[in-house]
């Protein structure tokens, strides 16, 4: 198959995602068309033993549970009072509740694993008190949005373990190379609100008492015990990320039950929305092996990893061109899609090439969380703007991310620089 048919394949299916197909529609059509095309008929009898093997994975077992676990801590109303709690310890930081935006959404994605829910979450918990107490509604909304997109790379992440899933790599290895990187880029952001905010015009909250704070930091305490289980039995090497999200989703009950938030409706709300997230993720990704069964057996891989070669591109210039890959794709696709359509095809070039396997997923991620809030369709700009009651223009939250957006492109020039960043930990585990 030429190359020039493989990008008439691409850019199809991106007219198609354009014109409102949805993704997972869209990836089998190109992929059985394509497989139809190069073997006939004989390549559909081969789809069903695909799609099967696809559902026998026993790591798409925790997407669900992570999911579950998400929806336990969101419902539970732990968010709220963690909020709280965070402002309590950060208020007297100049920008005040902003470093509180920031703080919290790190801590929910250390638990929830997903953007959208960290975002929502966290901006209808903030915005009522941002806005009584006049902060700037730019870097309001740009830090909610900046800060949701944290809940894809503080593991444990949906995001990584479909990457894992895609690329066979290790999700424990990839949720410890998630965790330095997400702490460090959750300091930048706090960084640059503080230096932004000094002087007469920065907002600083009332002071508390030590005592104060300490009896405000017990809401800290679900979320930082669901954080530890989940992650400190991936790392000492005693649970697989699927039975380390099990164990997570069992505390999250428990905590659930003490806040007296446990019942049947309470279940019956988790466990319908873990359903739906969880059925259009398998879909997705059960189209995305349809395509790469096409991909595969054709040998598109090996020629485009040829040709890319042939530019002579070091490893730094390919990342310095997927970095603008990334960003365009982001002004018009969600993560997901993003996902599922560029690993199949990216991963095997850059691999070729050297690049550590488990560094290349903390990079797809970061890219990942650069689209979730690239304008003009950005998916948090819009989560973000949707929980605002003034009735603003969507533009506050885009001028607001702009400044942050900077700061990941600088903060993924120095994971190229240093990729030990992402790779320590991981080189670590047991």
């Amino acid at each position: 198959m030429s190359l020039s048919v493989v990008f008439v394949g691409f850019f199809a299916m991106l007219g198609l995602l354009l014109l409102g197909m949805p993704i997972a529609v869209s990836m089998a059509l190109i992929g059985v068309i394509g497989g139809v095309m190069v073997f006939g008929m004989p390549f559909v009898d081969s789809i069903g033993s695909v799609v099967w093997s696809v559902h026998n994975e026993a790591i798409l077992t925790a997407i669900p549970l992570f999911i579950m676990l998400g929806e336990l801590l969101l419902r539970s109303g732990i968010a709220d009072k963690m909020y709280l709690a965070m402002a309590a310890w950060l208020g007297r930081l100049p920008g005040g509740l902003l470093h509180t935006n920031i703080g919290s959404c790190a801590l929910f994605a250390a638990t929830s694993g997903s953007s959208v829910a960290t975002a929502a979450t966290i901006g209808t918990v903030a915005l009522p008190s941002l806005n009584e107490r006049q902060y700037s509604m730019r870097q309001s909304l740009g830090s909610l949005a900046a800060g949701g997109t944290l809940g894809i790379l503080i593991p444990p992440s949906v995001n990584m373990l479909i990457y894992g899933s895609l690329t066979s790599n290790s999700i424990g290895k990839l949720f410890m190379a998630g965790l330095i990187p997400g702490i460090l880029l959750s300091l930048s952001f706090m960084v640059y609100i503080g230096i932004s905010n000094m002087g007469r015009g920065g907002k600083r909250e009332e002071v508390i008492t030590l005592r104060e704070k300490l009896r405000m930091s017990r809401f800290l305490i679900p979320p930082a015990v669901v954080f530890g289980i989940v992650m400190g039995s991936i790392y000492m090497g005693i649970a697989t990320a699927t039975e380390s999200a099990a164990l997570g989703v069992m505390t999250a009950l428990f905590f659930s039950w003490r806040a007296g938030r446990l019942n049947m409706k309470f279940l019956q709300e988790s466990f319908i929305q873990t359903a739906r997230i969880t059925g259009m993720i398998l879909l997705i990704i059960t189209a995305a092996f349809v395509l790469n069964l096409t991909i595969s057996l054709t040998g598109v891989v090996d020629e485009l990893t040829d040709w890319v070669t042939s530019f002579g591109l070091s490893t730094t210039g390919l990342l310095l061109v997927l970095i603008l890959f990334y960003l365009a794709l982001g002004m018009f696709m969600d993560v997901l899609s993003m996902q599922v359509l560029t690993i199949p095809i990216t991963y095997p070039i850059v691999t070729a090439l050297g690049v550590d396997p488990i560094w290349y997923g903390v990079f797809v991620v970061l890219m990942c969380e650069l689209a979730l809030i690239t304008p003009p369709v950005g998916m948090n700009l819009f989560v973000v703007q949707s929980v605002r009651k003034d009735g603003g223009n969507i533009q506050d939250v885009m001028w607001g991310v702009l400044p942050f957006m900077l700061i990941m492109m600088l903060f993924t020039l120095s994971l190229m620089a240093f990729p030990e960043i992402a790779l320590w930990l991981p080189n670590m585990m047991s």
